[in-house]
């Protein structure tokens, strides 16, 4: 990833997609880069993996080297017009705010292009991050968030918000600047839900797949029989261990999973999964 400015994580809900966002961002801080992470979605997991009360649309300092915030689309709609579409700095954006919302209500991709507006107008900006870190939103959201510039070039002929669209597909379908981890977990649902997704990715040509990771991966016991345990909690534990273990390897095997994360633990909170995920992140 060292070339790489832009890493959006999605994955099914429930993966640990934040964490692992989270992850991303706290180990290329580390490895001294200049780190912006951007939760695309209100949720409150990046801020929580963060160690942070609140994320909102102002750019807030996490630690030296990591800054984060989260996309409001109101305040991304204001920036988007005034910044992107070129209305005036004083002009007042109320009606034109309303006209914009009317339009998103009726129009494919308008509202996601918002929010990808603004995660790539970040991206842009030249010398102010070296990464972007996009906790993404799930994985069934993520094709209209990643079609919708291409969406809005074919809705909108020409002028500047096509132009403005045009850029916005270029930078997401470079693979030397952007890239899209996938987060799942070795169990059915999110292991086909991934396959499928993967498919579909892979076709689009909208983004480079850079990994697939498996989270939560439990390690195989250290004992080969647990049936050589006396009866007792123990023995049924080690059973139910195992189980799981062989379990996780025949849904791992359905979405071609690369990297894989641990189940962590003992953790005491969000914050230090972050902090213990980072350590096994290889950029």
């Amino acid at each position: 990833m060292d070339s790489l400015r832009l890493v959006i994580v999605t994955g099914k809900g429930g993966v640990g997609r934040s964490a692992v966002s989270a992850a991303v961002a706290l180990h290329a801080a580390r490895e001294g880069q200049k780190v912006l992470a951007i939760s695309m979605t209100e949720s409150a997991g990046l801020a929580d993996h963060l160690g942070v009360e609140h994320l909102g649309p102002e750019v807030h300092e996490v630690r030296a080297g990591l800054s984060a915030l989260q996309v409001e689309r109101p305040a991304a709609l204001d920036e988007y017009l005034r910044l992107q579409v070129g209305i005036p700095k004083f002009a007042r954006l109320g009606p034109i705010a309303d006209a914009f919302d009317a339009l998103a209500s009726a129009a494919p991709g308008i509202r996601e292009i918002v929010t990808m507006g603004k995660v790539l107008y970040e991206v842009r900006r030249g010398g102010t991050w070296d990464l972007v870190v996009a906790d993404g939103p799930p994985i069934g959201q993520i094709g209209s968030h990643l079609r919708a510039p291409r969406t809005v070039s074919d809705l909108v002929p020409t002028g500047r918000i096509r132009e403005q669209a045009s850029w916005m597909a270029d930078i997401l379908a470079d693979p030397a600047r952007s890239a899209l981890v996938l987060v799942t977990l070795a169990e059915e649902l999110p292991a086909l839900e991934t396959a499928e997704a993967v498919t579909w990715l892979q076709n689009s040509g909208l983004i480079n797949i850079h990994s697939i990771i498996t989270n939560r991966l439990l390690d195989p016991l250290e004992i080969t029989d647990p049936g050589t345990l006396s009866n007792g909690p123990v023995r049924e534990a080690a059973f139910l261990h195992q189980g799981l273990v062989n379990e996780q390897a025949r849904w791992r095997q359905a979405t071609l999973a690369g990297p894989s994360f641990p189940y962590i633990f003992g953790a005491t909170g969000p914050p230090e999964v972050a902090e213990r995920l980072a350590d096994l992140v290889e950029l």
